[in-house]
């Protein structure tokens, strides 16, 4: 495993289990499974109702929470909603706090909500805050009103979409570009894409293992979400190859700003990215 390093001075996994669509009764197992398989880095939130699987799960590994990394998402908006929506978070989990929380996308009231957060990570229920789906606009709202700079956030990046002007943006201000959807969410033309097939035929990996090398390489974090636990051990076992700088390039002329979701229509404010 590969580790980023957050502005906080924590590291995290460049690489973790996405749980978006996974049920809440199945949440549990799978999680286990990918525990079980090495994952150390979970991403859930509120909106998926499956925080409490997540915590189950971790709390029945029996690992050490000090070696695992949890990020949940805010789904409300404003000051008191987030604040009790923090302690629910960590009730429904059963965890004691969270290594990451992120404004899960943005309302009508963010620099409540983000007061909420900061004041749970002063108070050592979140190790480090930061947000998702925001734009550079809306990050500078952020960063002008807070001293806690976030130090994710987390977009819709695949090769597809490579979101190159925001990724520039996030390393001006040292916070990390974390992506949903890294394989885009299974759409075929990216798994049979010449380039990347070719590529995958080079280095004796999947396609899917290509697209989320590359990403990382850029130093992209990246929660691919499967059930199956051969895609899950695959997409854990990248880390023992890397592409050539021409390759990079190769992989980086495949963008082409397409959104595979269409949502949400404030991050097209940035494109071109």
């Amino acid at each position: 495993m590969e580790n980023v390093r957050l502005n906080n001075g924590i590291t995290a996994p460049i690489l973790g289990f996405g749980t978006y669509q996974i049920s809440p009764s199945q949440t549990k197992a799978a999680v286990a499974e990918a525990l079980k398989l090495g994952y150390r880095s979970i991403d859930t939130a509120q909106y998926y109702r499956n925080e409490a699987g997540v915590g189950a799960a971790v709390k029945e590994s029996g690992l050490p929470r000090e070696e695992l990394f949890i990020t949940t998402k805010a789904m409300t908006t404003g000051y008191r909603a987030t604040k009790l929506g923090i302690d629910n978070s960590l009730t429904e989990a059963g965890l004691d706090y969270f290594d990451l929380m992120l404004i899960h996308w943005p309302m009508q009231d963010d620099l409540g909500t983000y007061r909420a957060l900061e004041e749970a990570y002063q108070a050592g229920k979140l190790r480090s805050i930061g947000v998702s789906n925001f734009n550079r606009a809306q990050l500078g709202e952020i960063m002008a009103n807070f001293q806690t700079v976030p130090v994710v956030d987390q977009i819709e990046t695949c090769v597809l979409r490579q979101q190159t002007k925001l990724h520039q943006y996030l390393a001006d201000y040292q916070i990390v570009h974390e992506t949903w959807s890294p394989l885009g969410e299974g759409a075929g033309r990216l798994f049979n894409h010449p380039v990347l097939k070719d590529l995958a035929a080079k280095y004796d990996h999947t396609t899917a293992q290509v697209m989320l090398r590359y990403l990382t390489q850029r130093q992209i974090m990246v929660i691919p979400r499967s059930t199956n636990p051969t895609h899950m051990a695959a997409n854990l076992n990248i880390f023992y190859f890397a592409l050539t700088a021409a390759d990079l390039a190769r992989v980086q002329a495949l963008d082409e700003k397409f959104s595979l979701s269409g949502w949400p229509s404030s991050m097209t404010l940035d494109e071109d990215y």
